[in-house]
């Protein structure tokens, strides 16, 4: 029986907006973990059927196809194809679902999944560009449902989201300051124990430096400066900018095959990719998917949530895992052990690719069999993906 593999991940440290990242144009740092990733797993760039990359603002700097640009970029052969895709803040974990099909289709032999936002360079809400994206159909749908907004050009709104799901799991400001600055204390551990050294593809930069680090972490942040900002969705609610991911660039990319042509190339593999599901749920909320992923996933995998020894829930808003951990009973200890977008960034459309690569590195270092990621997305949608060590 066929299975579909992942045999190399590699991402960039995560720059802060306006930060170490901010001069490289993203097809550049595309191109950047597209080459690592060669010459970490020695795949020959020739053999790869084609590079599946997510990316969300698919405008400017980051239209016309960042997925073939970046191949170009690399220096990889032209025969190489690539196509972009957006699911949103979740679009290369479905990228590398569509690459774990398609391999297990026999479809291609090898594909490259991963994704790439610079968030400095093209700002979030860029491709919108004036337009109105929701048609009349679908905002009379919503219109009087709590948290709509009205008739702006993007009504749904993930911070008043973030707000409707405090107050319907009954978070307070306290909570989900505690939650941020465990995310920001856990990060800055892994960081100091060399944790992300392995998964880490250092950026060169125009200066002659190199940027080697994820710059989000913010060791000298408190519940007391936590307490101190404000509640910009909400006038009297809980969330905050500190308890929100960060805005943040960033690329990675991960190798996937099967278990037959992995040997028959002598590639090692570093996990099998278990179960691969999408889901849906209400797009006004719309940050509460990731709990019928989950439960969809497992389903799927014939696993209990106890199976699992480590989980990746994106840290869009605190509320999001925390949500997420009432609903499954999951042990809060295996949750984001190395921290996660609050601390680390959310560089959009490599989110998915980037959780997936630190998961893997921690199940490796710790012997963890099972591992679950899955991601909040923008119109009420989540992917959730489990994977078994090998």
């Amino acid at each position: 029986m066929s299975d579909a593999v992942i045999v190399g991940a590699v991402r960039t440290p995560v720059g802060r907006r306006e930060g170490s990242l901010a001069a490289v144009h993203p097809v550049d740092l595309s191109a950047h973990v597209l080459r690592a990733l060669a010459e970490r797993t020695g795949i020959d760039p020739a053999q790869v059927d084609d590079v599946v990359w997510g990316c969300v603002s698919q405008v400017g700097e980051q239209s016309w196809n960042v997925a073939r640009n970046a191949v170009l970029a690399a220096g990889w052969p032209e025969s190489v194809p690539g196509t972009t895709l957006d699911r949103q803040c979740g679009s290369s974990q479905q990228a590398l679902h569509f690459a774990a099909a398609t391999v297990l289709s026999g479809q291609a032999d090898l594909v490259v999944a991963g994704g790439v936002e610079s968030m400095t360079r093209v700002p979030m809400g860029s491709s919108v560009a004036g337009g109105t994206p929701f048609s009349a159909q679908v905002r009379d749908r919503y219109r009087g449902v709590q948290g709509f907004a009205g008739d702006e050009p993007l009504p749904f709104n993930q911070g008043v989201g973030a707000e409707l799901i405090a107050a319907r799991w009954h978070f307070s400001r306290a909570q989900l300051d505690e939650f941020a600055l465990a995310s920001h204390v856990k990060a800055a551990a892994a960081q100091d124990a060399g944790a992300f050294d392995p998964e880490l593809a250092p950026v060169a930069l125009a200066d002659g430096g190199k940027f080697a680090a994820d710059e989000g972490i913010r060791r000298d942040t408190s519940l007391a400066r936590l307490g101190g900002l404000k509640t910009p969705f909400r006038a009297d609610g809980v969330v905050t900018a500190g308890s929100a991911s960060q805005i943040s660039d960033g690329a990675a990319a991960l190798a996937v095959t099967t278990s037959e042509w992995a040997s028959r190339h002598g590639l090692r593999p570093l996990a099998r990719v278990h179960t691969a599901v999408v889901a849906a749920d209400d797009p006004v909320t719309m940050l509460t998917a990731p709990i019928p992923a989950t439960a969809k996933a497992l389903r799927r995998a014939g696993l209990g949530i106890e199976e699992i020894g480590v989980y990746e829930v994106n840290e869009a808003f605190a509320p999001v895992p925390l949500a997420w951990l009432a609903e499954t009973e999951a042990d809060p200890e295996r949750l984001n052990p190395r921290g996660g977008a609050i601390a680390l960034g959310h560089p959009l459309g490599a989110s998915g690719a980037r959780i997936m690569t630190t998961m893997l590195q921690h199940m490796r270092d710790n012997g963890i069999r099972y591992g679950l990621q899955t991601m909040c997305e923008g119109g009420g949608m989540a992917n959730a993906t489990i994977v078994e060590l090998l």
